[in-house]
Formats: C-alpha cells, sequence, structure tokens
C-alpha cells in the first residue's frame, strides 16, 4: 500500500496495491501489519459499516464523543463520493481546518480519520456505496455533529446546495462557531 500524508497530521490517504489481469483485480482493502509498519498506527477495527446512497445526498459531519471517538478507515466500492475530515482538536494547529479528497471504486483509494475529526461525504455519483471501518462500537448516546454547510469551514461539497439531499437529523446540527468541541490536541 501506499500512504499519502494530507495537510492535517494524521489524517492519511491509503492507496492498495491492485492487481489486474483479463480476469478483473484484485486487492487487499486492509492489512494491519502492513498499515502499522507503515504508519505506525496500531489499531484494531470492531465494526465495519455499508450506506448506499444517491447523487446529492451528503452525510455529516458526524463524530462520536469521548469515551466512545472513533478512528475510521473509509472506503468506495461502487460510485463516487467527496470525502472529508475537519480537525475538531482544540489547541491543533489545524483547528477548523478540513481535507476533501475524492474516493471511488475506480481509484480504490482509502481515507484514514483518526479520532479527533468530524466526517462527511458527498456523493457525485449516481450511486455510491460507502465502506468503513470503525474502531470503537457505535453509541447512540455518544453522536455528535456541526453542519455540513457551515460557513466558517467553507467546505466545497462539489454539488449544486439546492440537490443535497439531507437526513432530517443533518439539517439542524450547530455551526462550528456555536460548537463546543469535546477533543483537544494530544
Amino acid at each position: 500500500m501506499n500512504i499519502i500524508k494530507t495537510d492535517i497530521d494524521g489524517v492519511l490517504i491509503v492507496e492498495p496495491r491492485v492487481f489486474g489481469d483479463a480476469r478483473g483485480y484484485f486487492f487487499e482493502s486492509f492489512n494491519a501489519r502492513d498499515f502499522m509498519q507503515q504508519t505506525g498506527i496500531d489499531i484494531h477495527f470492531v465494526q465495519d459499516n455499508e450506506s448506499r446512497s444517491c447523487h446529492g445526498v451528503v452525510r455529516g459531519l458526524h463524530f462520536q464523543i469521548p469515551p466512545y471517538a472513533q478512528s475510521k478507515l473509509v472506503r468506495v466500492v461502487e460510485g463516487r463520493v467527496l470525502d472529508v475530515a475537519v480537525d475538531i482538536r482544540e489547541g491543533s494547529p489545524t483547528y477548523g481546518h478540513h481535507v476533501a479528497v475524492e474516493l471511488s471504486a475506480e481509484n480504490k483509494r482509502q481515507f484514514f480519520l483518526p479520532k479527533g475529526f468530524a466526517h462527511g461525504f458527498a456523493v457525485l455519483s449516481d450511486v455510491a456505496v460507502f465502506q468503513y471501518k470503525c474502531d470503537e462500537y457505535y453509541h447512540p448516546e455518544a453522536e455528535g455533529a456541526i453542519a455540513w454547510d457551515d460557513p466558517t469551514l467553507a467546505i466545497d461539497w462539489k454539488l449544486n446546495p439546492s440537490d443535497v439531499i439531507l437526513s432530517d437529523k443533518d439539517r439542524h446540527h450547530p455551526n462550528f462557531n456555536n460548537f463546543k468541541t469535546p477533543f483537544t490536541k494530544a
């Protein structure tokens, strides 16, 4: 695998080695030993999730509050999304900054987000199937979120705002300036 560092410490793009021939392709989507050797991160994933969404869906910006915070490794197995990580670690030099990366079935890239980041994605293709590995179980009482369209964050979701499709819950999250983070930079 090829590990690409981003502008925010700890947020990584992972490019797997893909072996293809006339039959199709094969790749390891995750190998704990190789990930540890290349990143220094010893992680144990406990839950895999999958969602299917249509064009224009934005999911996010979500996180889980400590002690149930989650690191995630995300990827797209069908379609194309813009995936976004927002640094919400108070005291971080990149607090309030974000990294956005296009993930697709074609590029097979993955995105690693450590604890302390809000996460969201926008579906750019007709349909997208999105998978993510988490190192902590989901706890509904620990849900946290920030408004996807926060003007301070100024995320370009690559969608016309009038085409965005949100859940009822995602319509009512606080703006970044009205948000008290539960995370601090270690």
